[in-house]
């Protein structure tokens, strides 16, 4: 069983991914260009992160999976759509 994470505060999200994950990487890049906020789990550090993203991803291990505020999360989210849901 899997524990919901924390929601993130008010503008910023929780990223999952991995340290060998280039798409994370990308997103990493990006959020930092643009000045959002966000918290990064590694799910090959954390087992209870990796049920959630599981969990989220039809039993897969895809990442980055991103949690918003308002407790949704997505897969592999471009920068706009991240954007966009959190104005």
């Amino acid at each position: 069983m899997y524990a919901a994470p924390a929601l993130p505060s008010a503008g910023t999200i929780t990223m999952f991914s991995t340290q060998w994950c280039g798409y994370c990487r990308g997103l990493k890049s990006a959020l930092d260009r643009e000045g959002i906020d966000f918290t990064e789990v590694d799910i090959e550090r954390h087992q209870a992160s990796a049920d959630y993203v599981m969990s989220v991803n039809g039993g897969n291990q895809t990442v980055p999976t991103v949690v918003f505020p308002d407790g949704s999360a997505a897969t592999n989210p471009s920068l706009a759509e991240v954007r966009l849901r959190l104005a």
